[in-house]
């Protein structure tokens, strides 16, 4: 089936640089340092490759060279500022949730045009794998413990005293311990 193209909607996606030793480190003890930098790239390049394939606006990779910021949400923050400048929606994505498809961040982009501030892809572990904005506040981001297992629940409480009407993705999962490598080499197209 062919899709329309959104080009009024830019997708993000939001890695670390994939130095060995740096990315994936609660999965060293299981891969090893250099195992651990190869998943990461893998991730970061179906990231890539599942944001293009949902045919909105322009894909960027904000890896850390390009964020700005002292903590995430900052970083965040200013990716979303400087995208919203240019495009009326921006869905920023992790690059360790490969459960995220095409179809979720076109369905998080008909949201956005359809009315919703705010659209989030929970995750397990308490965070979330997409957050969709059409327009951006410091309160959204400020003062959270990012990487902690409140994250998601802290960015509903944000939302709802913004105001903001939001929409929520059904819940996926991502990489970040040891048991989600069975995951990972369960799917199909992986």
């Amino acid at each position: 089936m062919s899709w329309p193209s959104d080009t009024a909607t830019s997708v993000f996606v939001f890695a670390r640089r994939g130095r060995a030793g740096e990315v994936k480190t609660r999965l060293i003890p299981r891969l090893g340092a250099e195992g651990a930098a190869r998943l990461h790239a893998r991730l970061v390049g179906r990231a890539l490759a599942t944001a293009r394939a949902a045919r909105l606006g322009r894909v960027e990779l904000w890896d850390t060279r390009r964020q700005r910021g002292g903590d995430l949400g900052e970083r965040m923050r200013r990716a979303f500022a400087a995208g919203l400048r240019r495009q009326p929606r921006v869905l920023l994505i992790g690059s360790d949730c490969p459960a995220l498809r095409p179809a979720h961040l076109r369905r998080a982009a008909r949201w956005l045009a359809g009315g919703a501030h705010a659209v989030l892809a929970p995750v397990e572990d308490g965070g979330y794998a997409l957050i969709g904005l059409r327009r951006v506040s410091p309160r959204l981001f400020d003062g959270i413990a990012w990487g902690g297992p409140q994250v998601m629940a802290r960015t509903r409480e944000r939302l709802a005293a913004l105001g903001w009407r939001w929409r929520e993705l059904p819940g996926l999962w991502d990489v970040d311990r040891p048991e989600d490598l069975d995951r990972l080499r369960a799917l199909r197209r992986w």
